[in-house]
């Protein structure tokens, strides 16, 4: 719009950015607050330790660091910032899906079966794997639900052992383990002493490894 004074000499309507020239701005953003910027959820940021777990025993898994993913923005981040207005507009879902896009079809379910998102006890119940832990991936899981459980579980090509944070039925910490069987050998017996004092109406089985697991308490009577 031109003025002279309160005279409207021209006007134009310049109308909304193109789609190309939003998109390039939004890659800009990204550009300038880095990846971090992106509404990343659970799953997503899930999937990259777990990816990022794989790749650092094989390599043929995809490298999805800060670089590489950038590196590779126009595979996978491009079509997402096309469908938006703002970086908010991104879902974490599409996020999450725009990352298992960069799996080859074949490791597709090498993914499952060598680094999957939760550990299943022998209970059944499932406790999510932190594969971005210090020390290698991690559980927590209450020590009842692996009553039954006679060899360490592992995750990997190379079975890495997972690492056990046990914990009481209140979900306290106990203790720390990478060797399960050598814990019911071992400090067991004075981890359910000291249980049996704290939670007398739980079960402590003397041979934990030979038990049933469970998430109750002892029946009355």
């Amino acid at each position: 719009m031109t003025r002279l004074g309160a005279l409207t000499v021209a006007e134009a309507n310049l109308g909304a950015p193109d789609r190309a020239t939003l998109t390039a701005a939004l890659m800009g953003e990204v550009a300038r607050g880095g990846l971090d910027s992106l509404p990343w959820g659970e799953a997503a940021r899930s999937l990259r330790s777990r990816l990022a777990f794989l790749r650092a025993r094989d390599d043929s898994w995809p490298d999805v660091s800060d670089d590489a993913l950038w590196a590779a923005r126009e595979a996978w981040l491009a079509p997402l910032l096309d469908q938006v207005s703002s970086l908010k507009g991104v879902q974490p879902g599409a996020l999450h899906d725009a990352l298992r896009g960069l799996i080859p079809w074949d490791l597709h379910r090498r993914i499952e079966a060598e680094a999957p998102e939760r550990f299943t006890t022998p209970l059944g119940t499932g406790a999510a794997i932190d594969y971005a832990a210090e020390g290698g991936p991690r559980v927590e899981v209450r020590v009842q639900e692996l009553f039954g459980m006679k060899t360490h579980p592992v995750v990997g090509g190379d079975r890495t052992p997972l690492t056990l944070a046990l914990l009481s039925p209140a979900r306290r910490p106990i203790q720390v383990t990478k060797d399960l069987p050598g814990f019911w050998a071992g400090s067991w017996a004075d981890v359910r002493a000291d249980m049996r004092g704290r939670y007398p109406k739980h079960p402590w089985p003397e041979d934990p490894a030979n038990a049933d697991p469970t998430n109750r308490v002892k029946p009355r009577g």
